[in-house]
């Protein structure tokens, strides 16, 4: 049994029992505080949960992204910087710089660009991409000491510890009320990326 602190929307703590505990427990785990330099790569459903918790947290936030067009969205979430990953010349003035990246990237993609932008002994954690991967450049981690993990949920004294948090910092997920009947609409949506971050059902709409 969890508790849902009285001041937040349950709508928007919905989603935190998923894409919230999935980004909340890397960022525990790996000690993210005031202070350091996190880069959240991907804005969508987890990737919007990582940089408001990594703002409220007390982190300088990059969010990394191929597109620029999410740029507005990003720094209104909390970031404090956006990365287009495309650009080599902003990738490689940030390089060696992170003390630690949340990829919630949700497909198969290259690792070794993102690798490059961490310090020694930080960690770049995945989350998002349950699938092979692209081959990664031994030297990247070797040479710096680098890590690679990977993170899955969490367990219920760790996801009551986030959904204290977000009562105390007003912190709930960015979603669209659906109704049941619109679940094939929603479905379509979702596969075009096309939501702003999470979809929740409306289950009084069930009875109609």
């Amino acid at each position: 049994v969890l508790k849902v602190p009285e001041n937040i929307d349950a709508k928007g703590a919905a989603p935190l029992l998923c894409a919230g505990i999935t980004t909340w427990s890397p960022l525990r785990h790996w000690k993210v505080k005031k202070g350091d330099k996190v880069g959240v790569i991907g804005l969508g459903g987890l990737g919007h949960m990582g940089v408001k918790f990594a703002a409220a947290l007390g982190a300088k936030v990059v969010m990394i992204t191929t597109s620029p067009g999410k740029s507005e969205d990003a720094k209104k979430l909390g970031a404090d910087e956006v990365l287009i990953s495309k650009d080599e010349e902003q990738m490689k003035k940030h390089t060696g710089s992170f003390d630690f990246l949340l990829n919630t990237v949700p497909v198969k993609h290259d690792l070794n660009p993102y690798i490059g932008l961490l310090k020694r002994d930080a960690t770049m954690v995945l989350v998002g991409a349950i699938e092979p991967l692209e081959e990664m450049h031994g030297g990247l981690l070797i040479t710096k000491r680098r890590n690679v993990a990977g993170s899955v949920i969490g367990g219920i004294p760790e996801t009551q510890e986030m959904l204290d948090f977000c009562g105390e910092h007003n912190i709930v997920s960015d979603i669209e009320m659906i109704d049941m009947q619109n679940i094939n609409e929603a479905f379509d949506r979702v596969t075009k990326s096309d939501v702003k971050y999470r979809f929740v059902i409306d289950m009084k709409s069930l009875k109609n």
